[in-house]
């Protein structure tokens, strides 16, 4: 039978939370933990140069526009230059290395989105700040601010989410629930706001890293969640998906066993 691989296959599905950071030709800080790798998208092949002094203590590996950055001993602020292999841009890296348990999320280094040379002289700037960013802070306003304090982001759209009531498929590892409470488009991305609830009596830790699905970004209003019945026991989830619905993103809901 099929069904073993088929669920090992649906497990294995790549996650794509990450945090993003804007380059605006000011280094960027990488944070590491220890022994613990992480991820940096930079979307575009890089050749990285780095000092002798971190020889040793950080491997760095490069495939298809992605960095993987592990440190194996701690060391202060230091400067990685990444060169595009096309044009010959240079992006600047400030990484450091500690000691740490709180698990370190992958990163994505967004670009301000240009309008080409052939756009309408009437089209709607793009915002100076990366859409996906714009896009979930004008969510989170609207579901946590007064409406007349919401800032206005042009183009942006309301937009219904065709997902399950409760949603059991997103976070099946921890105890809570999952109800979609809102949309928003701003093409070429999809939001899709998610109510989560703790229904256990312990606080959780909320990693995007335990999210199952394909997302092109995930942010949590809150961090954690306090005990079922506590003030902090809800928070929003804002998952981002890039031409595609949220629906098509996040794994189908099982089918109900049919009844012997």
């Amino acid at each position: 039978m099929n069904t073993r691989p088929l669920l090992i296959l649906l497990v294995a599905l790549p996650l794509h939370a990450v945090e993003l950071v804007e380059w605006e030709r000011i280094p960027l800080p990488v944070a590491l933990n220890i022994g613990q790798e992480r991820i940096v998208f930079v979307d575009r092949n890089v050749r990285v140069g780095y000092p002798v002094a971190l020889e040793g203590k950080l491997r760095i590996q490069s495939s298809n526009g992605t960095l993987y950055l592990l440190a194996s001993h701690p060391f202060a602020a230091t400067r990685l230059q990444l060169q595009d292999t096309e044009n010959g841009e240079l992006m600047l890296l400030d990484v450091s290395a500690s000691k740490g348990e709180h698990i370190r999320e992958p990163i994505r280094i967004v670009r301000e989105e240009k309008k080409t040379s052939d756009a309408k002289p009437d089209t709607t700037p793009e915002p100076s700040t990366p859409l996906p960013v714009a896009l979930t802070r004008y969510a989170a306003q609207m579901l946590y601010a007064p409406l007349r304090t919401v800032e206005p982001l042009p183009g942006v759209q309301p937009e219904g989410v065709r997902l399950a009531k409760t949603i059991t498929t997103l976070l099946p590892a921890l105890p809570v629930s999952a109800i979609p409470i809102g949309g928003w488009r701003l093409d070429p991305y999809h939001l899709a706001a998610i109510r989560l609830q703790n229904k256990s009596a312990t606080r959780l830790e909320l990693d995007p890293r335990q999210l199952q699905g394909r997302f092109y970004a995930a942010s949590f209003q809150h961090r954690w969640l306090g005990p079922e019945g506590s003030a902090e026991d809800t928070t929003v989830l804002y998952l981002i998906t890039r031409n595609q619905r949220p629906e098509q993103a996040i794994l189908p809901e099982p089918a109900p066993e049919k009844k012997k």
